[in-house]
């Protein structure tokens, strides 16, 4: 009888202080694409945009948005680490939302644009927070792959491109937007990839996301 009173007071301690699941999943590093398949993604009109090939997400196709609709964090986020690997190719346009949500077609009225673009007509170069704080240097070079990662925590986003920061910004409290900009704010959601233009071509992989406090 002592024994197992022993044996069940051991193991009470241990589980107390054994992280759950849940708890483990915001202190690591989550892969949100398999490299075979769009499971766990969502997409409305013009779906044909986004296909897998040889382990990638090929964007390639009319205007769609390809919205992360997975277990991890039930797809809301609000603090987070970001990272994707990255390759356009020359005259290319995409980009990654994040604190979006699904829409059925057009752009997405909410959350920031993270702009994916080397040599597209539009002078907002990759990294750009789009029309927020644009970037117009060129930091990384068409068919190759390169890392884009975000980070958010509270009000402060800051992008990088192979570990080099391009954007520090900080939303200002009450931050006034335009109608058409009204859901331009920091707040929670999920990621998007955009399809752009059918002359326009990027791959992504090995896209992770790390939940923060």
């Amino acid at each position: 009888m002592k024994k197992l009173i022993a044996f069940t007071a051991i193991t009470l301690f241990l589980v107390s202080f054994t992280p759950s699941a849940k708890k483990m999943g915001k202190s690591k590093w989550n892969n949100l694409f398999d490299g075979k398949t769009l499971n766990g993604w969502k997409v409305g009109a013009n779906a044909e945009t986004f296909k897998v090939e040889d382990g990638n997400i090929v964007v390639n196709g009319n205007v769609a948005h390809l919205f992360y609709d997975g277990p991890v964090m039930d797809h809301n986020f609000k603090n987070f680490e970001f990272k994707a690997k990255v390759m356009t190719f020359p005259g290319s346009n995409s980009g990654i939302y994040f604190h979006t949500q699904y829409q059925e077609k057009s752009w997405p009225a909410k959350g920031y644009e993270v702009q994916v673009n080397n040599s597209h007509t539009d002078w907002r170069r990759t990294g750009s927070l789009y029309a927020i704080q644009d970037v117009k240097e060129v930091y990384v070079k068409d068919n190759e792959w390169y890392t884009e990662s975000i980070t958010v925590q509270g009000k402060r986003v800051i992008i990088k491109i192979n570990d080099k920061t391009v954007v520090d910004y900080t939303e200002p409290e009450g931050v006034e937007r335009s109608a058409s900009e009204a859901g331009r704010r920091v707040s929670s959601g999920t990621f998007a990839l955009q399809g752009h233009d059918p002359k326009s071509k990027v791959l992504f992989k090995d896209i992770m996301v790390r939940p923060l406090p």
